[in-house]
Formats: structure tokens, C-alpha cells, sequence
């Protein structure tokens, strides 16, 4: 069968993608990789074929726009607005914020910020188009880019999304429904139905919540950690896809003392500039410790420290998926592919979350998992004494490894990409229109 997947143009994000393509391609099916033309070299880098569609994203303009809207949602419902940390807090799932006004206002920016964003006419129009070109008979979509539902029900394909985190997008509009579903009809507002109908119809088509959640939904979040929500999932393991990797000679011996990885993630330092955490305070948390620090910083990060520790050894990139195998504990921010990758090989976190999208919620499950702590999910900056006490218990007390090593079980006890194979080709016949 012909499979086309869908990403937004996040290198990230494909990564998450990489494995089920390649999988799919190994078991003798065709596969392209659809995005903006941002992503075009690094798909082609994956060794999969590239369908540039619309114009270039701009992630930084989407944050900011964000977070505009939001201030202006904050002000409409409150009256001020509350702290720009607070705003951006998509991921807190506490009872508070599952009100009508807070989901109809984060719905309400999401769509006009995020979603309609990533999916711009342009683009819809250049993805339907090459879907009726090439008639994919599924169509596996990054659930930030709804554009790919709308191309697979333009087309006649079966569709699914693939997870980027944890289904935030499924818990919101779930709770949201309900909360609509309470309300005088003539008082139901539903801004993402209104986009997404808006948008079918111009191909002859209707809305349908599939083109929000997907006719089912591959989720590579191990089971314990995942949201509840009553929708079709279908879980596949997590394979680290890091892209380009060369292992340099220093990772080829072991390492004398016990071994950190330092990292802030390529994508969030791209896209957010990498200063939710001080690096400054980060490194002198691990100064004077008895391990070897790898910390991924590159130089634009190194000007902003006044001096590098004599234990951290400083190196641009190295990829988790070589690294982390070779370390007891990691320190990170909680991008998803950076804690994905230390869950599948077990290493303990010390994770300092940033504000966007899940990463507070994930770090906050993997420490009710014991495979590591959250320092910090309240937006404040940690202080120094807090990161290095947060890493010499990690590394102290044995409990968190052996968690880790249960979460790296459970990671892999999930069916892997080539095991989904089948029950794809099983869902495409039966939901191919």
C-alpha cells in the first residue's frame, strides 16, 4: 500500500515519525514524508522521499503568536493578564482549568494560533492536491498538522494520527465537548469544528471529529504514563530516531567516573532560543560533582557562562540514542524526544520542564513513575542548591534506576514499528473510503 506521512516541519517531530516509515518501507510498502519545505532536507537525510507543501513555517512566530493570544484570552476572561509562564501552561490538566471559559479560551487560541498556523490554506491546498496525485491509501498524520486529515478524507484514504507527547489535543477536545454539551444550544461555540468544517468543505467535504483525533491513534507514550481518554489507540514502542549520528572516539571508552548528559534539546534551543533554564545555573549545579558531565551547548548557549566546570566536557550535538546508554543519569528540560529516549534506555531524569505544550505533565509522570524528578514545574527559575541536591539523589539512591529499568521494560514491551504492521494494513482496508 501507498502510506503518506504527515509532519510538521520539526526535525523533532520527525524523528518521532522515522521508525513507522521505515518500517512500513522495510515490509515492502511505499512511503512519502509530506511537511513544509523547512523540514525537506532533513526527510531527505532520513533516507525517505520528500513532498514539500505550503510556505516555510515559522515556529518562532507561532510561539509568539501564542502567546499573544493568549494574554488576550487571559485578559477577555479575567480582566488582566496572568504571568506569561502561566499562559502558556497548555499541559495543565489540574480540574481548575478544565472549566468551559478556560478550554473555550485555549481552544479558541490553540486553533487560530497553532492549528490554523501549521495547516495554512496554502498549505491544505498543496497536500490535498498531491493526495489526489498520488492516492495514498493511509495517510499518518503528526497531531499538530491537521491538514493531513483533511488530505486523507480528500482523497479517500484511511487516516491516523501519530502522538508527539501526550494527547493533549484528545484530552481537550474530549472535556471540551462535554463542557459544550452542557450549554444552551444557542449558546455552543465550537472555533476548531468551525475551521476544520470551513476547510473540508472546500474540498466537498463535512467536519467530523476523525479530522481532529484520527480514525485511530498510534501512541508511542508507554501505558502507565498515558492520558485517559476514550478514543482507538493503538501503542507502539518509542525507537530513538536522532538523525545523522557519528560516534565520536571519546564515547567508544568507557567513562572513568559515572556519566550526566547536560542537554536542552536541539529543537527547544532553535525554536525558544533555549533559556527557560539559566545554563549558568545549570553547569554550576553540576560543578565539584564526582561525574563526568557531556553537556550539548552550543556556542551561542557557551556565551552566556562565564566559565565552563572542569568535570563538563562541551560538544554541539551527540546523538541521546549513542549517548545515553553509556550514562547514569540525564538533566533536561522535557522535550519529548529527549525523554522518550531516556525512558527507552533507562537512564534516570532530573528534568527541568519548560512551559510548552506537555513537557511539565510528562516530567510530572515521570517522577510519579520514580524513574526520575521534576525540578520546578511552577514556572520559577530553580535555584542551584535545588538542581544539584535534585542530582545527587538520583544518583545516590538506587530506586530510580531500578524505576527506570521498569519504565525501559514497559517501553520496550510495546509493540515495535515493524510489529504494527500488520494490524495497519488491517485498519487502512477497513477504514479506506
Amino acid at each position: 500500500m501507498r502510506v503518506l506521512f504527515v509532519t510538521v516541519a520539526a526535525g523533532s517531530h520527525l524523528g518521532a515519525q522515522v521508525p513507522l516509515a521505515w518500517a512500513l518501507r522495510a515490509a515492502g510498502h511505499q512511503v512519502c514524508v509530506a511537511s513544509q519545505p523547512d523540514l525537506e532536507d532533513e526527510i531527505v537525510a532520513a533516507g525517505l522521499a520528500a513532498v514539500p507543501v505550503g510556505p516555510p513555517l515559522d515556529q518562532e512566530g507561532s510561539v509568539e503568536e501564542l502567546r499573544r493570544r493568549r494574554e488576550e484570552e487571559a485578559r477577555r476572561l479575567d480582566g488582566e493578564p496572568p504571568d506569561a509562564q502561566e499562559l502558556m501552561r497548555v499541559g495543565d490538566l489540574s480540574p481548575d482549568r478544565l472549566g468551559y471559559d478556560r478550554l473555550h479560551g485555549t481552544v479558541t487560541v490553540m486553533t487560530s494560533a497553532i492549528f490554523q498556523n501549521f495547516s495554512a490554506r496554502e498549505t491544505v491546498d498543496d497536500l490535498v492536491g498531491f493526495a489526489r496525485h498520488w492516492r495514498p491509501d493511509l495517510v499518518v498524520w503528526d497531531t499538530m498538522l491537521m491538514a493531513g486529515a483533511v488530505a486523507a478524507r480528500a482523497c479517500g484514504a484511511a487516516h491516523a494520527r501519530l502522538l508527539y507527547g501526550l494527547d493533549l489535543v484528545g484530552r481537550m477536545r474530549e472535556e471540551y465537548l462535554a463542557e459544550v454539551a452542557r450549554r444552551p444550544a444557542d449558546l455552543r461555540e465550537d472555533p476548531l469544528a468551525e475551521w476544520l468544517g470551513w476547510t473540508m468543505a472546500r474540498y466537498g467535504g463535512a467536519f467530523g471529529e476523525d479530522l481532529v483525533v484520527g480514525q485511530w491513534t498510534i501512541d508511542p507514550i508507554p501505558s502507565s504514563m498515558r492520558l485517559a481518554v476514550d478514543h482507538h489507540y493503538v501503542p507502539m514502542g518509542y525507537v530513538p530516531f536522532n538523525g545523522r549520528a557519528v560516534i565520536p572516539s571519546w564515547l567508544r571508552e568507557p567513562p572513568a567516573r559515572r556519566r550526566v548528559c547536560l542537554t536542552l534539546g536541539v529543537s527547544f534551543r532553535e525554536v525558544m532560543g533555549g533559556d527557560q533554564a539559566s545554563i549558568g545555573a545549570l553547569l554550576e549545579a553540576l560543578a565539584g560533582l564526582d561525574v563526568e558531565v557531556v553537556a550539548t551547548l552550543d556556542a551561542d548557549q557557551l556565551a552566556t557562562v562565564d566559565r565552563v566546570p572542569g568535570n563538563v566536557r562541551v560538544v554541539d550535538f551527540v546523538a541521546l540514542n549513542e549517548l545515553l546508554p553509556s550514562c547514569s543519569a540525564i538533566v533536561h528540560q522535557g522535550g519529548f524526544g529527549t525523554a522518550q529516549t531516556a525512558l527507552a534506555h533507562g537512564v534516570p531524569q532530573v528534568i527541568v520542564p519548560s512551559d510548552m505544550w506537555d513537557a511539565i505533565a510528562r516530567a510530572q509522570r515521570v517522577q510519579r513513575s520514580g524513574a526520575g524528578l521534576c525540578v520546578s514545574d511552577d514556572g520559577r527559575p530553580p535555584a542551584v542548591a535545588e538542581l544539584r541536591d535534585a542530582l545527587v539523589r538520583v544518583l545516590a539512591e538506587p530506586s530510580f534506576a531500578r524505576a527506570a529499568a521498569g519504565m525501559r521494560a514497559e517501553v520496550r514491551g510495546a509493540p515495535a514499528p515493524a510489529d504494527l504492521v500488520p494490524l495497519l494494513e488491517k485498519l487502512t482496508a477497513r477504514h479506506r473510503g
